[in-house]
């Protein structure tokens, strides 16, 4: 016999395994076509990359761990990775000289991104605690201490290019 509390069960189930395919569904046809469009909007908004250093490693083995972590898992990872990028390029950008409407163009599509990820992970899921990290130190030690300059500005440029080709790397994966 079903009482009412096995069909809600059974309601948040069906909702849940549907959010899910629908996440797949949308990751597996349209996040390549957003990552390609804000990607080539990072490089035409600027000159060349930089070849300088950041002076905070690149979080390697932190992409190593989520390569084999659960497909929810590997989501949040996207999702707070775009979220953090979006964050940093927040700060004081005075002092850049890149296309405005390719910056603007870069951060509309970024943010389309994180909008179309967020609705596939739970809130109540902490994000990755290193993964902050990492990026509170990409602030504090190149945004911050080098004043915002537009040497800053393009570290940050070189960083954020080399993640969002990760997290491609990592979208690959998953299918």
């Amino acid at each position: 016999m079903c009482t009412m509390q096995s069909w809600t069960c059974l309601f948040l189930i069906i909702c849940s395994m549907q959010s899910v395919c629908h996440c797949c569904d949308w990751i597996q046809h349209h996040f390549g076509h957003l990552s390609a469009e804000y990607l080539s909007q990072l490089e035409q908004m600027g000159g060349d990359i930089t070849k300088q250093n950041a002076p905070v490693l690149f979080p390697t083995s932190l992409y190593r761990h989520i390569y084999d972590a659960e497909f929810e898992d590997k989501v949040r990872f996207l999702n707070e990775t775009i979220y953090q990028i979006i964050k940093l390029f927040d700060g004081n950008r005075k002092s850049v000289t890149w296309d405005k409407k390719n910056l603007d163009d870069f951060l509309n599509i970024l943010e389309r991104q994180f909008e179309n990820l967020s609705s596939c992970v739970s809130p109540a899921v902490k994000p990755e605690k290193r993964l902050k990290q990492y990026f509170r130190n990409l602030n504090r030690k190149v945004l911050r201490k080098m004043n915002y300059s537009a040497e800053a500005w393009e570290l940050i440029r070189k960083e954020t290019k080399r993640h969002l080709q990760r997290l491609d790397i990592l979208v690959g994966q998953m299918y």
